[in-house]
């Protein structure tokens, strides 16, 4: 077999720093070889842990099995993902159906890898994720303002005013692209392809409901602003506009308007004098 090269990673970059939580035995041995050859520093862990502790690791990503973790595997996965934006997930277990693989999707996983698998392609899966959030990283931290709503990606969430929108990762990843187009309509395998990493299948619908999902907390959160505008057939933009069409302005104050009656009995008053 041919030599695999790993450089997706940058040679100047630190070296990865990775959790997994598995307990096959095989499986692991064989991956800890690879990723010794590599740099990478990794943990093993045997079940689930405390997100505060992984924030602890300072990991570059974590690889996760759901049939370690048992019954609480999808709660968990939900925890981890809302816990920890910033952190690459890849799932890599067993046999699953598709319906297990778009909810662990949607629910924040960066990546679903199914077993058995090559460690080589759980590598080269993990450096596309930790590319992927790189680059990221490396673009300007500047808040983006549009309307009333600021988009702060050091934070992962969008602001009206001081009031968080409370948006999930997956969402926060949707806005920021597409403020990010400038007004450009983004199609939605286009969508799909940069939030989600990999091309979108035939008859997916991930993008619209996430859309949808983003569309109703925006409007919920500043009222008498649209954002998001949908061209069928096509995809979305986003383009900040008032529901009036005009910018809302201040209340104005409110002014005493004179009573004509007592303005009559005024100017009477005065011929009488």
């Amino acid at each position: 077999m041919g030599r695999v090269m790993h450089d997706l990673i940058p040679s100047g970059a630190d070296p990865l720093r990775i959790a997994v939580i598995d307990t096959d035995s095989g499986f692991l041995q064989v991956l800890g070889k690879r990723l010794e050859r590599l740099g990478w520093e990794h943990r093993v862990l045997a079940g689930a842990v405390p997100v505060e502790s992984l924030v602890a690791m300072r990991l570059s990503a974590v690889v996760v099995d759901l049939a370690t973790l048992g019954p609480a595997a999808w709660e968990y996965l939900d925890k981890l993902t809302t816990g920890l934006p910033g952190l690459g997930v890849i799932v890599c277990t067993g046999q699953s159906t598709v319906a297990q693989r778009v909810r662990g999707l949607r629910l924040g996983a960066d990546d679903w890898l199914g077993k058995p698998c090559h460690p080589e392609e759980l590598i080269a899966r993990i450096e596309a994720v930790v590319r992927r959030r790189r680059r990221s990283e490396d673009r300007s931290a500047a808040p983006i303002a549009a309307g009333e709503i600021e988009i702060r990606s050091d934070r992962f969430q969008a602001f009206v005013g001081d009031r968080s929108i409370d948006l999930t990762r997956r969402e926060f990843e949707l806005i920021e692209l597409l403020a990010g187009a400038e007004g450009r309509v983004l199609e939605r395998e286009e969508i799909y392809q940069r939030v989600w990493g990999y091309a979108m299948a035939r008859g997916d619908r991930s993008v619209d409901v996430f859309v949808r999902k983003l569309r109703q907390k925006l409007e919920k959160a500043s009222p008498d602003w649209r954002y998001i505008h949908t061209h069928f057939g096509v995809g979305y933009r986003f383009a900040p506009e008032p529901v009036d069409g005009e910018p809302p302005a201040p209340r104005p104050e409110l002014s005493v308007v004179p009573d004509p009656a007592s303005a009559d009995a005024e100017r009477l008053a005065a011929a009488l004098r």
